[in-house]
């Protein structure tokens, strides 16, 4: 109703929505656009075009821990067996 009497054009309106429906996603799963698009019902790619084109930062979203690259990781038994 907010957007209807301040005579937002319906485009964007819509852009709008999508960008905090988009947004509470991500806060909900720190970032992690894998397990976001999942939750969307849509493709990881095109969540990631999605937030190029609304101009999300999503790096605030991220709780700052990475994996390590493989090289740094140690081996698990499994894979040492299996070379």
């Amino acid at each position: 109703m907010q957007m209807y009497k301040s005579n937002i054009l319906y485009a964007e309106a819509v852009r709008e929505f999508k960008k905090k429906f988009i947004l509470t996603v991500l806060q909900e799963n720190k970032g992690n656009q894998c397990r976001a698009a999942r939750e969307l019902g849509m493709h990881r790619n095109t969540l990631s075009r999605t937030i190029s084109e609304l101009k999300i930062d999503v790096r605030p979203l991220r709780d700052g821990v990475r994996r390590p690259p493989r090289s740094a990781r140690p081996l698990t038994l499994e894979k040492k067996i299996a070379r």
